[in-house]
C-alpha cells in the first residue's frame, strides 16, 4: 500500500485520537492495547509525542470528512507491517464503530482489506474503497 505519499502527521493525528478514545475507555483489553502499541511503533511514535499528547485534546471526528479519513488511516496502520492480523481488524473493527458506522458494513470493509495484497490492489483503490464504504454507510441513514 505504499504505492501513494500519505501524510505521516495526519496519520499519527488520527492514530493519536485512537489512543485517546481507547484510554478514556474504564477498561481496556491488553490485546487492543498490544495493538496500538504497535502500530505507534510503526508509526515512529516516541515518548515526547505521546508527553505533547498529554497536553493536548484529542478528538474523534464528527463530520463526513474527518471520519472517512480516520478510517483510510486506520486501514494504512494495518498495513504497515505488509501483515493484516485478526486482532488488529478487530480493533479497528471496535473503533470504526465507535466513530458510527455499522458492524455489519465494518466487517464486509475489513474483509475486503484482508485480501488486498491477494487482490492487488493500490493505495487510491483502497482509499477509493474506503469512501464507497462511507457512501453506503450515509444511503442508509
Amino acid at each position: 500500500m505504499q504505492d501513494h505519499p500519505i501524510d505521516l502527521s495526519k496519520v499519527k493525528k488520527s492514530y493519536y485520537n485512537l489512543l485517546a478514545l481507547f484510554m478514556t475507555e474504564p477498561k481496556m483489553e491488553s490485546k487492543y492495547l498490544s495493538c496500538i502499541v504497535k502500530w505507534g511503533i510503526h508509526l515512529g511514535v516516541n515518548t515526547s509525542d505521546l508527553k505533547e499528547l498529554e497536553k493536548t485534546q484529542a478528538t474523534i471526528p464528527s463530520d463526513k470528512a474527518g471520519r472517512i479519513e480516520a478510517i483510510y488511516h486506520l486501514v494504512y496502520m494495518i498495513y504497515l507491517d505488509q501483515v493484516v492480523e485478526d486482532l488488529e481488524l478487530e480493533v479497528a473493527s471496535v473503533y470504526a464503530q465507535k466513530l458510527g458506522f455499522e458492524k455489519a458494513l465494518v466487517g464486509d470493509l475489513f474483509k475486503s482489506i484482508a485480501t488486498i495484497d491477494y487482490d492487488r490492489v493500490s493505495t487510491a483503490n483502497v482509499q477509493k474503497e474506503v469512501e464507497d464504504f462511507i457512501k453506503i454507510q450515509y444511503s442508509r441513514d
